[in-house]
């Protein structure tokens, strides 16, 4: 028979032919020659335990098992030593060697299970496809065991790579675990100090361009190619990469440095290896955050940063006290395990330490996903209330699913014995994402202690860290195309010209080097001014005191802001306010709109007893005058009592007590916050609320106190949101649950009014949510306890058992109590926006989840949908001959509007999307509701894919930032639920009537002075060529340079940059015009301002101007040929400097500065350059005419050419200057 030994397992008597029994606590174990065979497999499949000779290694669960780690690890439970073959010994009570490594076998073979395991063992055998008597807790000894199926599973994962698997962490004195894991270090950096060079050089040269000038410099050093200094090749491109180089380092650096302050700051952990005995203040030492391991117990203190991902163990809101000890904390999952009521009732009795929050504690999340809203989080029940010693010394697991991106779902366990001395029984208690501290969020108040589960890579943090998709501007797309067309032209040109000349012998190296003679055709500082511009744009869109709060975060895009032609918005938040203010409350037969709340009030004072309800309530009963005596009012009133009290008790909301004594609601929703201002401004006040209780304030004064039993999170999935409460003066449990309409409805009981109701409720742009109530009895609740608690420790579908468990048990035949109607109010400025956007000639898109009626009232309100416009709705549709018909009609109504709900739009995009798109895309307003985020980001693709038009999309929300990125600009409104829609945005903007300012004038700008700067930067390059081309057709189509060194180099940087790029500060219209006459953007939508025709106009003015300039220098000329040199290239400087002018429609002050210091400087040049100029002869009157009669026939005519077209066929936006 057994005998047991406190603090280790039974010991097994290998003469008795009984099965080995622990009692009442353990299962009987397998032959020892079934665990001989078991183990003979193990070691054959090359798996072993950690370590064989603990006596409390245990099974936790089979996603936990590793090759060479089959067994999570308890450690040693009493006052042990190692002696000199490692095995632990426990002063004689523990098995002889031999017998302890059987019964390890045996443990392995799943016979032995204590109670705190059971959860353990359904795990165990729900994962290997085990079923029958061990799921009721019967003798394991009847059925099969799961270990082939074990090591089937564990051999088949073998391959897996770690961090793709779930982990079992074993902690607690002496105990470390041979996996490994990432080091917790935040690296942000693109180049180390070996791969910056050439990672840069790679980046750099897989554009044409810079490919392109590479190529002509490393063929001056073939002597047979070479063509005047290799400097005046090599100067141009060192340039744009020193630049390049210089902006990559210095961001680098930057992100090194942060990267360091992140990595380098120091955190409290608690020392496993000190001494149990020590106190609490000595049990901790200090790492840095790169130190950081799975496992540590990390102290954090208010407004730290959380290094690593960490389940959180204990805070210092808890219900005893953090650290506190030789006291017993009421146990708070009593009344969850179905104890008797009065214990229950103790122990969800509000404690008198101040400021208990039930374990709990609240972190700022909003760098890791925008929010704004502080985060409750829950530390584990069991640890809670652990000093620091006693965190130390306790023996445990914790298991978690493979690291993942998604920041709302963690499913794990928390294993630890039941005592320091016993741990032959354990407690598990399962894990979410409500336990768990991400990284790089912080703690706002308090202090707390948590476990390391994840570091580094692993964290939420790095996963969800990744480079957008860039995004390239239509503007780069045609410049790309004009460069294919120029690198066309210099092959021709090289070509004719060696044509011309006969195609002597060695022909090819004629050709070769005209290539490189005519290389300035490719401008390769064309790519170095746009960038430069677009930093000017971006700098003038930041620094707009009309559009405060903007940021451009692509810097590369502001010139697609002056293409826009569909404009695809979200609702709420962004044409709205986000500010909800409840409007209306209806129950059946009574409707309570805005101005009659103080008849709800006058109601709530007579359930609760008026005569002791506070001053304002009383006033309100004395304003509305009604009779309270009859019974119907009291039947009226006890109906409104319930359906407040419920919204008062339904939600996520936390009053929090600032520093100057108000309260501010801290909630994820701003609907959550508008229901309970509500029921405060009708008498019933949220006081307190902590993790296992609140307390509401009645209009008489007194207090409720409701035990918090469960809490079912609103998801947009489920579009509902659940508590189970329970009133301590009544002992009554209740379920609250509230939701959408459309979910709801399926819910409560059946009634004639909700459907109808929530129709008009819609129509008057009110957001609706139903409120229903459930009444469980003690013995429902339990049942319904047992279950869930189940389905919490289900390691696999978690979320999914949790869902059919509440579906199964609490949402059936709800008693439905109230429909609320919430007000969004649009925001600032909305209708006319939308109007001169619509004026504009973009074709707007409102892509929502509300409901077509509220969809529909504020595309009106908003003047979305111009006065008189045909709406046609489109819900509900089936089949596709029904979508079909649909769209037949819409093809015959294109000035109407559509309106569809995600329903039927899926539909047609499935069977119609070709014929969808291309109806949709011609109607002017398309308003689709009901859509999911999935919805509004394909559609935001297929309107590109199709029309191959620019797409802007707008949101505020987390549900809008796919939209966004599909887009080709995103611009995301910072909103009141946090940022992320604007962090994943190219631009971010405050309100959207600032879309307005942003498209009309940034945009018009961008596109305009980058259009402007490209054409110019090109026909620079071309002149110049022409001249070069002219010059050797006229000496024997010599490949000879005719500038050659600085001049070469100096033209297109010292004489005429600074010139040209301040084309980037002019403007052909003022702001207001533009703003006033918004069909001036149409103009934009069309690609005139540079296309191809505007390309060959200036291929033909660069022709006309460079054989004007060279032929009329050869012509003037006298005997030197330096007097070539200085006459031709006079002339072109002069030329290009005019050309700028000519250009210029509103001059800014540095454009006169630019012109007259580049004339300066070249004037000092011919002094300094004699090499170049002959001085005498520059300052002599026959070179001053010769050069004026030179600029005067090139670009005089060009002049008296914009000046006729100006008076004859003016553009728009000179007609609005002018009058």
């Amino acid at each position: 028979m057994s005998r047991r030994s406190t603090g280790s397992f039974p010991r097994y008597n290998p003469d008795s032919s009984d099965e080995l029994n622990d009692g009442n606590n353990a299962y009987p174990l397998r032959s020892l020659a079934r665990n001989r065979s078991i183990q003979s497999r193990i070691n054959t499949a090359g798996i072993v335990p950690e370590d064989q000779s603990d006596e409390n290694a245990f099974v936790s669960s089979p996603k936990s098992m590793k090759r060479g780690s089959v067994l999570g690890y308890w450690g040693s439970s009493g006052r042990k030593s190692r002696d000199s073959d490692g095995l632990e010994e426990d002063g004689g009570n523990s098995p002889e060697p031999s017998r302890r490594k059987l019964l390890e076998e045996e443990e392995y073979d799943g016979g032995y299970l204590s109670r705190g395991s059971v959860e353990q063992d359904r795990l165990l055998r729900s994962s290997a496809g085990v079923e029958g008597a061990w799921a009721d807790g019967t003798d394991a000894g009847h059925v099969r065991r799961p270990s082939q199926s074990l090591i089937r599973s564990l051999t088949a994962r073998k391959e897996d790579k770690p961090s793709d698997r779930s982990r079992t962490i074993p902690f607690g004195r002496g105990i470390s675990t041979s996996t490994k894991y990432p080091a917790n270090i935040i690296r942000n950096q693109k180049y180390s100090i070996v791969s910056f060079i050439p990672v840069v050089f790679y980046e750099q040269f897989k554009f044409f361009f810079n490919l392109y000038f590479l190529l002509v410099a490393l063929s001056q050093f073939i002597p047979a190619l070479k063509i005047g200094y290799i400097a005046t090749y090599i100067a141009p491109l060192a340039f744009v990469l020193f630049v390049t180089m210089g902006k990559e380092a210095l961001d680098d650096y930057q992100r090194y440095l942060r990267d360091k302050e992140s990595n380098s700051t120091r955190y409290l952990i608690l020392d496993r290896s000190v001494s149990g005995d020590a106190e609490d203040g000595l049990l901790t030492r200090s790492v840095s955050s790169s130190k950081l391991k799975v496992g540590d117990m990390v102290v954090l203190e208010k407004n730290n940063r959380i290094p690593a991902d960490m389940v959180l163990l204990r805070t210092s809101e808890g219900p005893s006290g953090a650290g506190e000890t030789g006291k017993d904390a009421p146990d708070l999952l009593s009344l969850e395990n179905g104890v008797d009521d009065l214990q229950a009732e103790s122990a969800l009795e509000p404690s008198s330490t101040e400021g208990d929050d039930g374990g709990a504690c609240f972190v700022r999340t909003d760098q890791l996903d925008g929010e704004t809203d502080w985060k409750l989080r829950i530390a584990v029940g069991i640890t809670q209330n652990m000093s620091d010693s006693q965190l130390v010394g306790m023996k445990g697991s914790l298991y978690a699913d493979p690291p993942i991106k998604d920041i709302h779902t963690f499913i794990g366990n928390f294993t630890i014995g039941t005592s320091a001395t016993d741990l032959s029984q354990k407690t598990v208690v399962p894990l979410s994402a409500d336990n768990v501290l991400w990284a790089n969020t912080v703690l706002a108040a308090g202090s707390a202690v948590g476990m390391v589960v994840y570091t580094g890579r692993e964290t939420r943090a790095s996963m969800n860290t990744s480079e957008p998709e860039s995004k390239v501007g239509l503007l780069d797309i045609e410049i790309n195309k004009m460069a294919k067309i120029l690198c066309t032209v210099t092959f021709l040109l090289s070509l004719l010209l060696v044509a011309l000349n006969g195609f002597r012998s060695q022909w090819y190296i004629y050709v070769f080097r005209f290539l490189i003679l005519f290389s300035t055709i490719i401008p390769i500082s064309l790519r170095v001014n746009l960038d430069m511009g677009k930093t000017v744009y971006a700098h003038q869109i930041q620094n707009d005191p009309e559009i405060p709060g903007a940021i451009v975060r692509t810097s590369t895009l502001p010139e697609e802001l002056g293409r826009i032609e569909y404009l695809l918005s979200d609702k709420t938040g962004t044409l709205t306010q986000n500010e909800m203010e409840m409007k209306k409350l209806h129950m059946g037969t009574m409707s309570y709109g805005w101005d009659s709340m103080d008849e709800v009030a006058h109601q709530l004072v007579t359930a609760f007893g008026g005569e002791q309800a506070p001053e304002h309530i009383r006033r309100q009963s004395s304003v509305s005058g009604v009779v309270m005596a009859s019974k119907g009012r009291r039947d009226i009133s006890s109906r409104l009592r319930d359906a407040v009290m419920a919204l008062a008790t339904c939600h996520n909301v936390t009053p929090v007590t600032n520093d100057d004594g108000s309260v501010t609601y801290q909630a994820s929703s701003p609907d959550e916050v508008a229901i309970v201002r509500f029921t405060e401004s009708v008498g019933v006040t949220l006081v307190n609320r902590e993790r296992t209780r609140m307390t509401v304030r009645d209009p008489a004064g007194k207090l409720h106190t409701f035990g918090i039993l469960s809490v079912f999170p609103f998801t947009s999935e489920s579009k509902r949101m659940g508590i189970i409460v329970k009133d301590l003066s009544s002992g009554e449990i209740v379920f609250v649950q509230k939701g959408a309409d459309v979910v709801m409805a399926k819910i409560v009981q059946k009634n004639d009014w909700l459907e109808e109701e929530c129709g008009n409720m819609a129509r008057e742009g009110l957001r609706t949510l139903v409120i229903g109530r459930k009444r469980l009895s003690q013995e429902a609740y339990r049942s319904f306890d047992a279950r869930h608690k189940e389905a919490q420790l289900n390691l696999r579908d978690r979320n999914a058992a949790i869902a059919d468990v509440i579906s199964e048990h609490l949402e059936r035949d709800l008693d439905l109590l109230a429909l609320t109607g919430v007000e969004d109010k649009l925001q600032e400025d909305v209708k006319p926006t939308l109007e001169i956007l619509r004026n504009a000639g973009l074709k707007i898109w409102m892509l929502t989840g509300d409901k077509i009626e509220t969809a529909t009232c504020i595309a009106m309100s908003s003047k979305l949908v111009s006065r008189g416009q045909y709406i046609h709705q489109v819900a509900k549709l089936q089949t596709a001959q029904q979508a079909s018909d649909m769209l037949d009609f819409v093809r015959t109504k294109l000035d109407c509007c559509l309106v569809i709900d995600g329903e039927s739009l899926q539909l047609c995009l499935d069977k119609h999307k070709t014929t969808f798109i291309n109806i949709a895309t011609q109607l002017p307003i398309v308003v689709a509701c009901r859509c999911s985020p999935t919805q509004k980001a394909d559609v935001a693709r297929l309107i590109r894919q199709y029309t191959k038009k620019r797409v802007c999309c707008i949101g505020d929300g987390g549900n809008d930032v796919s939209m966004i990125q599909a887009a080709d600009v995103g611009v995301g409104i910072v909103g009141k639920e946090g940022k992320q829609a604007s962090l994943a945005a190219d631009f971010s903007i405050n309100q959207f009537s600032h879309l307005t300012k942003l498209l009309l004038w940034h945009g018009r700008n961008s596109y305009k002075r980058s259009a402007k700067l490209a054409q110019f930067v090109i026909h620079r390059g071309l002149i110049i060529s022409t001249i070069q081309a002219v010059f050797s057709s006229i000496f024997f189509f010599a490949p000879i340079a005719l500038y050659q060194g600085w001049l070469q180099v100096g033209y297109a940087t010292l004489y005429t940059m600074a010139p040209v790029f301040s084309l980037v500060l002019d403007r052909d219209v003022n702001e207001d015009l533009a703003l006033l006459y918004p069909e001036l953007y149409k103009e934009l939508t069309k690609g005139r301002t540079l296309s191809t025709k505007t390309f060959f106009i200036w291929l033909m003015i660069s022709i006309y101007q460079g054989s004007v300039i060279m032929l009329l220098s050869l012509f003037l000329f006298e005997s030197e040929f330096i007097n070539i040199v200085a006459i031709s290239f006079t002339s072109l400087i002069l030329n290009e400097l005019i050309m700028v002018a000519l250009e210029i429609t509103t001059w800014h002050p540095w454009m006169i500065i630019s012109e007259i210091v580049t004339f300066l400087i070249y004037a000092i040049s011919m002094v300094v350059l004699p090499q170049y100029f002959d001085l005498s002869f520059v300052l002599s009157t026959r070179f001053i005419w010769k050069v004026s009669v030179i600029v005067l026939f090139s670009a005089g005519p060009l002049y008296l050419i914009k000046v006729v077209r100006e008076r004859l066929a003016p553009a728009n936006y000179v007609k609005v200057s002018q009058y």
